[in-house]
C-alpha cells in the first residue's frame, strides 16, 4: 500500500497584493481543499490564519471593507503607533475575540494540519519560522512580525528577541517546508511567473531607520538575491513535478501599499479566476 503523501501549502506575501491568495484560499475553503503543513510570509501568513479557521471571506474584507479606517494604514497610524501599517489594529483590535472581525483561534487550533509564519531575526538577519502553538487568542505577534516590513514598521518583539517581515530572508519557504517533511507542494506566489525584484530603492532610508540592525540592512541589500533563489527553488521543484505553482495570470496592479478597494476586489476575483483555470490539473496533481 502506497504511503499518503505530505502536502503542503506555501504562500508568498506582498503586501496589498496578497488580495490574489485570498482569492485562492477561499477558494480551496469552497472546495474543501486541506493541507497537512501550512506555511505563510508577512501578508500571506495572515491569509492563512483565515484559510486554517475555515473563514471564508474574512481575508476580502482586510483588503476591502477594513482598509478605510485610519488605523489600518497611513500617517494617523504611523504618528500614533510607529507603523505605518498598523500592525496591532490589523492582528489585534480587528482581529482579537472582541474585535470587530475575529479570527477563530480555536478553529485554528482544531485544525489538525500544522502552520508556521515566517519572520527575521532583527539581530541575525536570519529567517525564524513560528508554530500556531507559539501563539496564543488574542497574541498573534509572529504574524505581525512577520508583516513588519522595515522602515515601514517598527519590529515586533518576541521573547526578547525584535522580528522583522518574513519575506527580506525566506520570501517563499518551500525548502522550509521540505525539511518539515512535504512530499510535495502547492506554492501561491504574489507575482507573476516572470516578475525580476530589482535591488531595494531608498538605502538611504532604510539604512537610517533601521541603524539599529546592520544585519537587517545586509539582508535587505541582498534581498533581490535572495529572493531569485527562493524562485529558482520554487520553478525547480515544479520541473521535479514536486510543486503546483499558482501565480498571477494577468499583470497585478496592486502595489505593496495600495488601498484602492475596486483593484484589490480585481485582483482577489483574479484569484478566483485563476484557481477554476487549474482546479483539474491541481486535484490530479494531489491525488
Amino acid at each position: 500500500m502506497n504511503e499518503k503523501k505530505k502536502t503542503g501549502l506555501v504562500v508568498e506575501g506582498g503586501g496589498m497584493k496578497c488580495a490574489y491568495n485570498a482569492g485562492i484560499l477561499d477558494a480551496f475553503l469552497d472546495q474543501g481543499i486541506t493541507f497537512d503543513y501550512c506555511i505563510g510570509v508577512s501578508g500571506g501568513a495572515g491569509n492563512v490564519a483565515s484559510f486554517m479557521a475555515g473563514q471564508k471571506g474574512r481575508n476580502l474584507r482586510f483588503f476591502t471593507d477594513h482598509i478605510h479606517s485610519p488605523g489600518y494604514f497611513g500617517i494617523k497610524s504611523l504618528l500614533k503607533t510607529g507603523n505605518l501599517f498598523g500592525l496591532q489594529y490589523i492582528y489585534g483590535e480587528l482581529t482579537n475575540s472582541t474585535g470587530k472581525d475575529p479570527l477563530d483561534f480555536a478553529a485554528i487550533m482544531r485544525n489538525p494540519a500544522r502552520y508556521e509564519v515566517v519572520a527575521t531575526n532583527a539581530l541575525t538577519g536570519e529567517a525564524a519560522y513560528f508554530a500556531k502553538e507559539d501563539m496564543k487568542q488574542d497574541d498573534y505577534r509572529p504574524i505581525m512580525a512577520s508583516s513588519a516590513i522595515p522602515a515601514a514598521c517598527r519590529p515586533v518583539e518576541i521573547g526578547g528577541i525584535p522580528y522583522y517581515d518574513g519575506g527580506i530572508s525566506d520570501a517563499i519557504p518551500v525548502r522550509r517546508a521540505l525539511e518539515e517533511g512535504c512530499d510535495r507542494l502547492v506554492v501561491i506566489l504574489s507575482k507573476q511567473r516572470d516578475y525580476v525584484r530589482k535591488p531595494q530603492g531608498m538605502r538611504l532610508l532604510y539604512s537610517r531607520l533601521c541603524r539599529k540592525y546592520p544585519k537587517i540592512i545586509e539582508a535587505i541589500d541582498q534581498r533581490h538575491l535572495t529572493y531569485l533563489t527562493n524562485q529558482r527553488e520554487v520553478f525547480d521543484l515544479e520541473k521535479a513535478g514536486k510543486a503546483f505553482i499558482f501565480a498571477p495570470s494577468e499583470p497585478v496592479r496592486v502595489g505593496t501599499y495600495s488601498m484602492d478597494e475596486e483593484t484589490e476586489r480585481k485582483l482577489y476575483d483574479l484569484g478566483l479566476k485563476d484557481f477554476s483555470a487549474q482546479q483539474d490539473v491541481l486535484q490530479q496533481f494531489m491525488r
